[in-house]
């Protein structure tokens, strides 16, 4: 059945497989530690702020933590607790691995094919929400966190497929190098 399928469906049951392990395994860990063990890792992106936390932890738990600790602020009150744990993203991280989840299985589905333009549209809500909190008093919910990350995710995963449409297709391929020539000759 592998072989039957083109290479983009191909492309795109692998990343659909390897964001839903990612989610899979961003849920489970905070259920491999002690209960109560992880409760406060607030701190800021791009910087290992919990290394004496994470050191601790055994080494599954440790590496998804460790991704978190470096790529996501964690405040503890963005986040929510499994297990008596907070997770180890924030909650619009966390939104948004669902909907890259959701997004691939509905683009692997065939179902409903978006195209480029709504695939960004789809990342204005969570630029709205995010921005608004950078730059004014505004507080989000982390409701309202859970779902522009969804939508986003979405986007994101959609515009991965449109991507994989013109690289992997030959159709597609045919019309990239369409639109290279009419820019050649401009």
């Amino acid at each position: 059945m592998w072989k039957e399928l083109s290479l983009r469906r191909r492309a795109e049951a692998t990343i659909l497989i390897a964001f839903g392990v990612w989610l899979a395994l961003v849920f489970i860990v905070p259920f491999t530690l002690p209960t109560g063990s992880v409760t406060d890792l607030s701190g800021s992106v791009g910087k290992i702020d919990n290394w004496p936390t994470i050191e601790k932890m055994n080494p599954l738990a440790a590496a998804v933590y460790l991704i978190g600790d470096s790529q996501c602020h964690q405040l503890v009150e963005r986040s929510f607790f499994l297990n008596g744990n907070q997770m180890a993203f924030c909650t619009r991280d966390l939104g948004i691995f669902i909907g890259l989840v959701a997004g691939m299985a509905l683009a692997f589905s065939g179902r409903l094919r978006i195209g480029f333009k709504l695939s960004l549209l789809l990342l204005v809500p969570m630029a709205l929400d995010g921005g608004a909190q950078l730059i004014s008093s505004y507080e989000s919910s982390n409701a309202i966190r859970l779902a522009t990350g969804i939508i986003a995710g979405i986007g994101v995963a959609y515009l991965l497929d449109w991507f994989a449409a013109r690289v992997l297709e030959p159709k597609g391929r045919q019309d990239l190098s369409k639109k290279g020539d009419a820019r050649g000759s401009e």
